[in-house]
This record gives C-alpha cells, sequence and structure tokens, in this order.
C-alpha cells in the first residue's frame, strides 16, 4: 500500500479554495480509487486550525463563525486521513540535527510507516533529514499512477494493518502504560466480553498462547496417561504436544482429502479400533490399550472441521470434544462461529493467525460454567479463594494486559477484514480456474464460512511444487508449506510406531501443498501477478 502525507499548506489550500485546490480534488479522489492511504500529522491540528480560523477572520468571518467552520473542516479531514503521532524520542532525534523542527519531526514520524510514501507539500526544503521524499500535488498523481516495484510482497502483511489502525493501538496502549495494571488489567476481561459477544459463546477465557489453550482444557477434563486423544497428522506439533504432555497418547486420524480436516469416517473406525484395541480396524500407537477420552479436530487454513457427526461420535462414545481452532477463529460453520463448535474451543492469537496479537496470546471458549470455573483457575496457578488458596495445580497462564489491548481495536476491523479475505479468496479461485486449471483449490462446503487463514493449493506433484514455489522467489513473492511433514513421521511421535504409509491422504497433500499470500491488504494486480507467476512456472 502507498501512503501520502498531506502537509499544513496543502490542505489549507483546498480549505481556502486557492491556488490549486481543484488538483489536490483530484489527488484525494485518485487516493480513494487506488486505495492510497492518507495521512495528516497530529502534531499539526492545532497550527492549523490556529491559520484557518485567522485566515477566515481576514475574510470577514467573526470568531464565533470562524471557529465553527473550523472544526467542521478539522471533523471532515478526521474522517478522510489517519492521525500520524508524534513522540518524544522523535522530537530529540529531530532537534540534534533539523533545521526545521516540527517538519523534521513529522518526517522522522511518517517514515515509520511501512511502504512506499511521499509527503505533499509546496514546501521544497521540507524534509531537511533526508528521510522521505517530498513532491508536489501534481508529481503526487504520477506517483499514484506508477505500480509499486519496491520489493517482494509480503505472506501476511502485518505492518499494512498496523498502519491502518495505528491510532487507536497507540490509544490503547498507551491507557495500559497509564493505568500500570500489566496482569489481568481491564482490558482483558474487556476483550473476553468482547469475544463472546463476538462468536456466542458464553465463556471467554483469555491465556497466554494458543498452545497453552489447548493444554488446559485436557487439563481441565483430567487426560492424563492411558487416555486416547484423537486428532489429525496434518496439523502444528502443538495440537499433539499438548497431548504428550499430559502423559496421553495421540492417535491419529487421516484428513479428508478435500477440506484437510479430520475425516469423521475414519474416527469412527479409530474409536472403534481402541475400543477393541484392534490396529485391523485402523492403524493405532504402539501404547495400546488405551482409552477414548477427547477428540481434537483442527479448523485448518480458516475452515471449520465437519463438527456434527463428530459431536454425534462424541456423545455415542461419552466423549470430550476440543475444537483446535487456532487458524479458524472467524469461521462459520452452519451458522455457528468459531467458539461454540465443541465442549470448548482453544484459540491462537500469535500475530500470523486471523486476529493476531504482537507477541503470544490466545483464548478458550466454552458454554459449560464449571469447565470455565476451572480454567480461570489453572491460568493463575490453580488459584482458589484468592492467590494464595491453591486448590489444583495449574499454569502461569494469563493473557498479557497489553496484548488484549492491542486486541480490541484489531477486533473492531476484524469483521471487515474477514470481508476482505473472503473476495480475495474468490479472486484468487476465480483466476486460478482460468489460468491454472490442474492446481487443487480449496474447498469450502456451502454451509461453511473459512476464517481463509491460509489460501492453500495442491500442486500435481512435490516436483511441480518446487517449480512453482521457485518461480514465485524469482519474483520476489513469498509461498510456504504447512505442512511438509506430517506428524505421525515426526521424530517427537517416533515413539508410536505408526508408519508413514498409515495416514496416505496425510502424507500425500504433505508433498504437493503450498499457501500462497493471503491477507486483508493485497491489491488486486497483486493477485493477479501471483496467479500468472505460477502459471507460467507449469508451462
Amino acid at each position: 500500500m502507498k501512503h501520502l502525507l498531506l502537509d499544513i499548506n496543502i490542505v489549507l489550500d483546498l480549505w481556502l479554495q486557492r491556488g490549486q485546490y481543484e488538483s489536490i480534488e483530484e489527488l484525494i479522489e485518485k487516493c480513494d480509487e487506488f486505495r492510497v492511504k492518507l495521512w495528516f500529522s497530529s502534531s499539526s491540528l492545532g497550527i492549523i486550525e490556529y491559520i484557518l480560523i485567522r485566515e477566515l477572520k481576514k475574510e470577514g468571518a467573526s470568531e464565533n463563525r470562524a471557529k465553527g467552520i473550523a472544526r467542521e473542516l478539522l471533523s471532515l479531514l478526521l474522517e478522510n486521513v489517519s492521525l500520524l503521532s508524534n513522540y518524544g524520542f522523535e522530537q530529540y532525534s529531530a532537534i540534534q540535527k533539523a533545521n526545521d523542527l516540527e517538519d523534521a519531526q513529522i518526517a522522522l514520524s511518517f517514515n515509520s510507516i511501512h511502504g512506499p510514501k511521499r509527503i505533499v507539500t509546496r514546501n521544497a526544503s521540507f524534509d531537511t533529514l533526508g528521510l522521505v521524499k517530498t513532491c508536489t500535488v501534481q508529481e503526487a498523481c504520477k506517483w499514484i499512477n506508477n505500480k509499486d516495484t519496491t520489493g517482494q510482497l509480503n505472506f501476511i502483511d502485518l505492518k499494512a494493518q498496523q498502519d491502518a489502525i495505528q491510532p487507536q493501538l497507540e490509544k490503547t496502549i498507551q491507557a495500559v502504560l497509564h493505568h500500570g495494571r500489566y496482569i489481568l488489567g481491564p482490558e482483558v476481561p474487556e476483550l473476553e466480553r468482547r469475544l463472546c459477544e463476538y462468536t456466542g459463546a458464553k465463556h471467554c477465557i483469555g491465556v497466554s498462547s494458543g498452545t497453552d489453550a489447548l493444554l488446559m482444557s485436557l487439563m481441565a477434563w483430567g487426560v492424563g496417561p492411558g487416555d486416547a486423544v484423537f486428532t489429525t497428522p496434518f496439523t502444528f506439533i502443538a495440537t499433539a504436544e499438548v497431548i504428550q504432555l499430559l502423559g496421553a497418547t495421540p492417535v491419529f486420524v487421516d484428513i479428508d482429502p478435500k477440506t484437510f480436516n479430520i475425516d469423521p469416517a475414519r474416527l469412527k473406525l479409530a474409536i472403534q479400533a481402541v475400543k477393541e484395541n484392534n490396529p485391523e480396524i485402523h492403524p493405532l500407537p504402539e501404547s495400546s490399550p488405551l482409552s477414548p477420552k477427547v477428540v481434537v479436530p483442527v479448523d485448518l487454513f480458516g475452515l471449520p472441521a465437519d463438527y456434527d457427526p463428530i459431536m454425534q461420535l462424541a456423545k455415542e462414545h461419552d466423549l470430550f470434544v476440543l475444537s483446535d481452532s487456532a487458524q479458524g477463529f472467524g469461521s462459520e460453520y452452519k451458522g455457528q462461529r468459531s467458539g461454540t463448535y465443541g465442549h470448548a474451543t482453544a484459540t491462537s492469537f500469535f500475530p500470523a493467525k486471523p486476529l493476531g496479537c504482537y507477541g503470544d496470546g490466545g483464548a478458550i471458549f466454552t458454554d459449560d460454567d464449571g469447565l470455565a470455573g476451572v480454567l480461570e483457575s489453572i491460568r493463575m496457578h490453580g488459584k482458589g479463594r484468592d492467590k494464595y488458596d491453591n486448590i489444583r495445580i495449574g499454569l502461569n497462564a494469563r493473557l498479557d494486559t497489553i496484548q488484549a489491548a492491542i486486541l480490541l481495536p484489531k477486533l473492531e476491523i476484524f469483521p471487515r477484514e474477514l470481508g476482505k479475505k473472503q473476495r480475495i479468496a474468490e479472486e484468487y479461485t476465480e483466476l486460478l480456474i482460468r489460468h491454472n486449471p490442474a492446481l487443487g483449490l480449496p474447498f469450502v462446503p456451502d454451509d461453511c464460512r473459512s476464517a481463509w487463514a491460509q489460501y492453500s493449493v495442491l500442486a500435481k506433484d512435490s516436483e511441480t511444487r518446487s517449480w512453482a514455489q521457485q518461480a514465485l522467489r524469482d519474483a520476489g513473492i513469498p509461498s510456504m508449506v504447512y505442512y511438509p511433514r506430517p506428524l505421525h513421521m515426526q521424530t517427537a511421535f517416533s515413539h508410536l510406531g505408526y508408519r508413514p504409509e498409515d495416514f496416505p491422504v496425510s502424507l500425500e497433500t504433505s508433498e504437493r501443498i503450498f499457501s500462497l499470500p493471503m491477507h486483508a491488504y493485497l491489491q488486486d494486480e497483486e493477485i493477479l501477478d501471483i496467479v500468472k507467476t505460477i502459471s507460467m512456472a507449469e508451462a
């Protein structure tokens, strides 16, 4: 995304309809058309108001009338631009080197914005520090039309998202710095309340990571040695890692070849095999016999697992269902949102997840009052009436207040970002069908909505995947492979005695799958470049 910062003199020309104001109007229209982000320095608000009132009074307006017009125009400005914050450390740096302190301070702050940028001004000597290029209104119009060739695409563009909500982020972070309640401060219960409103879940417990969200849920259900926990081998290690940490045994179940999620038909066989201790029915770990305890479906790449048959199997066999929705927050299954799929749902706020913070974080959702109480105790060392009354063995697994403060403004724009990602996924699919019909594309059932944590495709074979990824790299386009080796083939689970061929769909998928850039700030021309690059590689 490109960025333009409007200097005071440009805005005043527009407001007072003097000089080049028609060209400025044209520039603003172009910014909207080409999705260029407009900025104005927060430190200049008082100055521009003062100058505007002075100029209006020169033209004959009364003091009150001039103030009223100034406030109206300022309100309109703030609806159409993002405010650029200035900090003391930037001011100190500017004092040491700059001729004009105010202009240099703005340039220092604007330089921290990610992406191509220009300052639109009539002042040719605006940036004496040489950090950001300045341009006239006419030069800005031409620059907007030029295609950006400044570097490679981002796989997930967290900086573009940050730029979009920077003032709100600064406000919530500063609030935490001011009140100083860094552990379970007011932002944590506020976030939990808003997450419940969004998901429809009765309880939300903010925790320190998605991994701890999984671990705590299993702890609350008393999972331990001798218990079988059913899950997919085609996922990140955290899903099965927490099972083994508690001394329980992961029983892997292969995936559906279309959704990449756990296959309910194979799950039925796995449960039967564990109950009968019969590996001829379904592959079993060498640590049998086991007692079936929990199913952990994974909402892979943002697509929810098929929960109706899973919940029915759980009911028939008296099992708990823990939805691993680390990638699935924001997804929908038959009218339900992630957070309400199983008996409990664990999600992650790792930065690259659909809703991510700026560190580690996670949450557990449930409608079970008793479970929620146990989870709140576990996350704080098994707390009872107070922190020195420990009624169980727990963890230090609290969500940091600052991370909650970061998530609050991100949650505000989350539905809008989901809508953008849905449109981008549709555009990817339409273009890939046209340009590369041999590629296996994501499948989303009619009664589901993906959160599009990833847009993952299937090449014909591993060699074709390598060609495609190399072509993307050569074009400055990142891609990723999730996951190159299924869990049943990982060294950490070798003691379970599984063979590679025990889960053939996971194995084949791992050899063919790769993921393309996916985030809400991808541009249409970037998507087209990605698709054409893959198509040329396979031609």
